[in-house]
This record gives structure tokens, sequence and C-alpha cells, in this order.
């Protein structure tokens, strides 16, 4: 073999022995980048030993940010969930791609097996279909779903995706149409009287009348200026429980306030009812007396304008130590079963005609309703038609202080 061949050969089996090395280290690369978890790279000398390192620390780098994106991804949906507003991800095809808890409630829907569906779908109201098929609606659409009324405004989420933004405001319509009410009907309940007085004084000043004809217009306007002056005191009355501060904390001296309320009472019933009071307990209330005061009486009082001539009226007190009970029972007309969940809203009235011919404004339930809330007290109402009623204001223990009971001034 001449020199030559020798020396070829050696390159060759240099060459070889080199390919040999690289494929080696190639095959640990493979099985390296192949294991789910991450070990420490191989051992390697010179560029491979770099190429292991740049390799390890890319890595790395990758999953930290992986990791960091998850938890984010996680947060996130925890902020959604905690949103008190339903939240809603729909693909191009407005179909279900994710919803928070709140929009599973509202939409009645499924985050998992709902998963890829139209959202159509699930709320068949051909007003809904006509909002998702807007790709920009400029104005929420008001939904009503199993006597709720949800607010439901669509936005671009990504190129290809929206959020649907849903909000419960069944309270807020229901105060907005209770304001509606309130205005009407104070209109209403103002525009009368003042009706008949213009019509009077119009009378007096164009025709010329005798005085003897004069005092009896005045007499017949008196009434109504009464009327009107009642249902602004009680409105007034009415605001000052819904906006002042917090009930004052005095002593309320129960059996003196009830006796003075049987009192009031036997002198507005002239005679014509049975009146009793029973007190049972050892306790006197916190709270402040004039609104407490004006509570009792506003029941009393109603009791004697609905019940005829010749029954019976008890005002009752009891405490304990699972709280305190003040009711007036009274065997007059009663009260039909549909109108009690709406007794304690502002001028409601079961019979108007009878209630003007009694005096009242619609107003005295409101108010009591008010008074007895600042003081963490409710109203119970019981009632059959032709049957009599029982009103009962219940107090909780924290409200109660016993007779030897000293208080802090």
């Amino acid at each position: 073999m001449t020199a030559t061949e020798i020396l070829l050969a050696l390159v060759v089996a240099v060459l070889v022995a080199a390919l040999f090395r690289e494929r080696r280290q190639f095959l640990r690369l493979r099985r390296w980048v192949s294991q789910a978890r991450l070990p420490d790279p191989p051992e390697a000398d010179g560029a491979w030993g770099d190429v292991f390192n740049r390799l390890h620390r890319h890595r790395r780098a990758t999953l930290r940010r992986r990791r960091q994106l998850a938890r984010l991804m996680v947060r996130s949906r925890r902020a959604a969930q905690a949103l008190p507003y339903g939240v809603t991800m729909l693909d191009a095809r407005m179909r279900l791609d994710w919803c928070n808890e709140a929009a599973s409630a509202h939409l009645g829907l499924d985050p998992q097996r709902d998963r890829g569906e139209p959202l159509v779908n699930f709320v068949r109201q051909p007003e809904f279909a006509t909002f998702l098929a807007d790709p920009a609606p400029a104005q929420p659409l008001r939904l009503s779903a199993d006597s709720r009324i949800f607010s439901l405004r669509l936005v671009p989420f990504e190129e290809n995706a929206w959020l649907l933004l849903s909000q419960d405001v069944t309270g807020e319509e229901r105060l907005e149409a209770m304001r509606r009410d309130f205005v009407a009907n104070v209109s209403h309940e103002l525009k009368t009287p003042l009706t008949v007085l213009i019509g009077f004084i119009e009378t007096i000043r164009d025709l010329k009348l005798d005085r003897a004809r004069v005092r009896d217009y005045i007499g017949l306007m008196v009434p109504q200026a009464e009327r009107m002056r009642r249902i602004i005191e009680d409105l007034l009355a009415l605001s000052a429980l819904e906006y002042s501060p917090a009930a004052r904390q005095e002593r309320v001296r129960v059996r003196p306030l009830l006796e003075r309320l049987r009192d009031e009472i036997e002198h507005l019933s002239a005679g014509r009812h049975r009146i009793a009071l029973e007190i049972e307990g050892e306790h006197d209330l916190a709270g402040a007396e004039s609104e407490i005061a004006g509570a009792f009486l506003n029941l009393a009082v109603n009791a004697v304008h609905y019940t005829p001539a010749g029954g019976e009226i008890r005002i009752l007190w009891h405490s304990g130590a699972a709280g305190a009970e003040f009711a007036v029972e009274d065997s007059g007309i009663g009260i039909e079963p549909e109108h009690i969940p709406r007794l304690t809203e502002r001028f409601y009235r079961v019979d108007r005609g009878r209630s003007r011919e009694s005096g009242g404004t619609g107003l005295g339930l409101a108010i009591v309703k008010h008074a007895l809330a600042r003081h963490q007290a409710t109203l119970h109402v019981e009632s059959a038609s032709g049957k009599g009623s029982r009103f009962t204001a219940r107090f909780p223990p924290a409200r109660l202080i016993a007779l030897d009971q000293k208080v802090r001034g």
C-alpha cells in the first residue's frame, strides 16, 4: 500500500469517526428533547455542548412563559367568574366558546355541554336572533326571560370573536316603573283636590254669593286642602325615612307608648269599637321613638278606619329571647289575598273610594315599612276578606332592652 493510500485510509477513518461522533450527539439531542420533562442537558464538549446549553435555556424560557400565560389565563377566567355581569365568548359564527357563571344563569348555558353550539339555539327569541345578526349593534338589547329582564351588549373581542355582556336589570326596571307610577299617582292624588279647590275659588270669585253660601263653599274647600296637606306631609315623612341617616339609638319605653296609642285610638274610634291592649314581656326597644310611634299609630289608625262600628281592635305586644312583636288585630272587612303583597306600595289601595272616604293618603303602610326597616324590623300581614286582619311588626333581639337594663346616655 502506497503512502497516498495509507493517508487516504486515515482520512476516511477520521471522517467516519467524526460522523459516528456527530450521529451519536444527534441521537442524544433527539432523546433529550423528546422527554416530557426537562432534565439537565447531556454533557458535551465543543459546539455540541454550546447547542445543548442554548436549547436548554431556550426551552426553560419557553416553559416559563407558558406557565406565566397559563397563570394569566386562570386569573382572567377567575376574574370573569367574579364579575357580577355575564360574559360569553362567541366565535365569528356566534357559537359558544366559553361563558362565566353569571352568563350561564342569565342565558341557561352549560359552558361544557353547549360549547360550539349556536347561541340562538338556547335563546329562542326573534329579537335576540336579530341582535346577533347585526355585526355592530348600537344599542343594548332588553331581553325578558323567566320573569327577569336582562340588558345585552355585543362587542368585538378579537378579529373573529365577540363578547356578549349580559346584566340583570330587573331591579332597575322595577324601580323605574315604580318611579313612573309614583309620579303619576302623586299627580293624580293632588290634581283631584286641587281641581275642586280651583272650581270653588272661581265660583266665589265670579259669582255674587251671599255670606252663607260662601261659608258653605269654604267648608267644602277645607277638607280638600287638608287632604293635600296630609299627602304632602306623608311624602315628606317618607322621604325623610328613605334618605335620613340611621335611626337614633335611644330607649323607647314601650308600655307608656302603647298606652298613649290606645288612648289616641279610643278617641279616634269615639266609642264605635271595642279596643283592648295586651302587653307581655319585660323589654323596651332601642331606636327612634318618633319613627316607631308613627309606624304603630299608622297600623292602629288603619284598623279603626277599616273596622265597622261594633267591631273589635286588639293592640298586642310580646317580647322575649327571640325578639319582639307588635301586632294590631281587627275584626274588620279584611283583604283579598292578591292585594296583600302590594299593600306597602306607595298609593296602592285595595278600595280607592273607601280609602278617600276614610281620609287615607295611600302612603301609610309605605311609611310603616320604611320605619320598621330602619330598625331591622319586618311587617307581616295576615288577612281574609270579611274576617279581619292582623298586621305584625317583628323586631330582632338586638333591638330589645330589658326593663332593668341601664342604657348609657
